[in-house]
């Protein structure tokens, strides 16, 4: 009897010995206590040339504050997160492109959206069942249905589909849902509020103080009407940019659409000044007929002041509380928003200006101090890498490549992964099996641009603009970075073409493109 005690006191002892060494990770979920926060600060309609680290800002614009988070982290060249504020939330939210994200859909007045949860689950609702305490603050842009309870635990937000009529007020006199249940107008400066908000929830208020958290704040700056708040009016008045090269065009090597949605023309001093054209409703974007180049770049960066400002205040407060070493924090925009180049004064198009989106990571010990990455991630890159971070396994397909070795060795040379993100305008999923005709209007109701698939390859940028007959476009973004320049019209790169084009189709067929197999033929196939 004693040796079977014995013997079975040893097999026990094994036991927990095998238990103990797990690696919990690949149970998707830390312990609590080690696992980071998660702060992803996500600002609206923002070009990359209004944050001064990224060195394509006039010289008298400062960003101290989110200088101050590259400084302490890694910041990406470009990301591409989606072509326009909702396909861009939804692929973040769900992991998967937008010709891959299930039953979404515009459903009733615009900005109104709709999507089956059953179907299209979302991400947070996983970091809540794996230990995260989830929030949102800020602007809703995805389905009426906010989530609350299903996805988030905490919830502040201004619903743009579920109140159309208050769709463009962006800055003040905003509809806010709280918890699931709608407020009286707020008559506060929305960035200040969700900064506050924020900082709140940081410093502990509406979380339990036993969980990690993962927090998602969506800033609506600076998208149109583009209002600075009202101390930093006027604050950049006077002060001179030099306008894009091409922003009164010709364009004859890029798409015939870039001539109906030229924003420039050229003003009575002879300057670029807005050109005038038919207010679009659903766009609540500034565009007054005649305002000088000069003075709309003014208003831009003064309308990014409390956006930085903000940033200051929550880092501020993850340092005060002592969680600083413990967070990850995210600073990105839902996309670009071009400011002249190519003659646009809108995202949407596929260049840089209009698409690509600033981006930073900041986290003690897991994210390399002051780096810089060469390389372009996308909306889905970025998801699955704060899921990896905080243990969380998501139960359904998703278009995640794994960025981390990008993260630990950021300008490694061996990285040849190409990138993809498409446009579908106003359609996802298994609404996107017929591309529009030429002529229908569906082509090219968002923003005037027809739908296209985009395609980063090391410097190389390819695009195929899904429009019978339409040029592809080519562009070597270290020697061009502006994209002046169409080099699959160069002969000379027919070969480079040829295999871009092919490794596009494939990252389509990969990410399930219900269109794949019906691509239009363009003019330089």
């Amino acid at each position: 009897m004693r040796v079977f005690r014995q013997l079975q006191a040893c097999l026990f002892g094994l036991l927990c010995l095998q238990i103990c060494s797990v690696d919990i990770s690949d149970l998707g979920a830390q312990e609590p206590d080690s696992r980071p926060n998660i702060l992803f600060i996500y600002a609206d309609d923002q070009s990359y040339k209004t944050i001064s680290c990224y060195g394509n800002s006039p010289d008298w614009v400062r960003t101290p504050n989110i200088d101050a988070l590259a400084k302490q982290g890694l910041r990406f060249h470009r990301a591409y997160l989606g072509a326009w504020c909702m396909p861009s939330r939804a692929s973040i939210l769900t992991g998967r492109l937008q010709h891959a994200i299930p039953t979404m859909r515009m459903e009733g007045t615009y900005p109104g959206s709709a999507y089956d949860p059953e179907q299209c689950r979302f991400i947070p609702s996983e970091f809540r069942k794996q230990g995260y305490h989830t929030a949102q603050i800020g602007k809703w842009h995805t389905g009426i249905d906010t989530g609350y309870g299903r996805d988030w635990d905490y919830q502040i937000v201004w619903n743009r589909p579920g109140h159309p009529d208050n769709a463009g007020n962006y800055y003040v006199d905003q509809i806010l849902t709280v918890n699931g249940k709608e407020q009286p107008v707020n008559k506060g400066y929305s960035t200040d509020n969700y900064t506050e908000w924020a900082v709140d929830y940081i410093r502990g208020a509406n979380r339990t103080k036993d969980k990690p958290w993962y927090l998602w704040l969506c800033y609506g700056a600076i998208h149109g009407p583009t209002t600075p708040a009202e101390r930093h009016q006027g604050s950049f008045a006077g002060k001179e940019s030099e306008a894009p090269a091409d922003i009164l065009g010709p364009w004859p090597s890029k798409p015939e659409y870039l001539d109906d949605v030229r924003a420039w023309v050229k003003g009575p001093d002879g300057k670029p000044a807005m050109r005038r054209r038919n207010a679009v409703s659903s766009n609540f974007d500034t565009n007054e007929s005649g305002k000088a180049y000069e003075a709309w770049i003014q208003q831009v960066n003064e309308c990014n002041r409390a956006v930085d400002e903000g940033v200051g205040r929550l880092v501020a407060a993850l340092q005060e509380t002592g969680q600083l070493e413990n967070t990850l924090i995210v600073y990105t925009a839902d996309q670009g928003y071009a400011l002249g180049e190519h003659g646009l004064n809108q995202k949407v198009a596929p260049y840089d200006a209009s698409l690509a989106s600033a981006l930073i990571l900041s986290c003690p010990g897991k994210v390399p101090m002051g780096a810089f990455c060469p390389h372009a991630v996308n909306s889905t890159d970025l998801s699955g890498y704060l899921c990896q971070q905080a243990g969380v396994k998501i139960p359904w397909k998703t278009h995640s490549r794994d960025i981390r070795p990008l993260i630990e060795q950021p300008e490694r040379l061996d990285w040849n992964q190409p990138m993809l993100m498409t446009h579908t305008g106003r359609y996802y999923g298994e609404f996107t099996t017929s591309i529009p005709a030429k002529d229908d209007p569906a082509l090219t109701e968002t923003a005037g641009v027809p739908w296209y698939a985009m395609l980063r390859e090391g410097n190389w940028k390819y695009v195929r603009n899904l429009v019978e007959g339409e040029m592809e476009e080519l562009y070597d973004l270290q020697a061009d970075p502006e994209e002046l320049t169409n080099l699959a019209l160069d002969p000379m790169h027919n070969q480079l073409l040829k295999r871009l084009r092919s490794v596009t189709v494939e990252e389509l067929r990969q990410t399930d493109a219900p269109f794949v197999d019906h691509l239009p033929l363009p003019s330089t196939f």
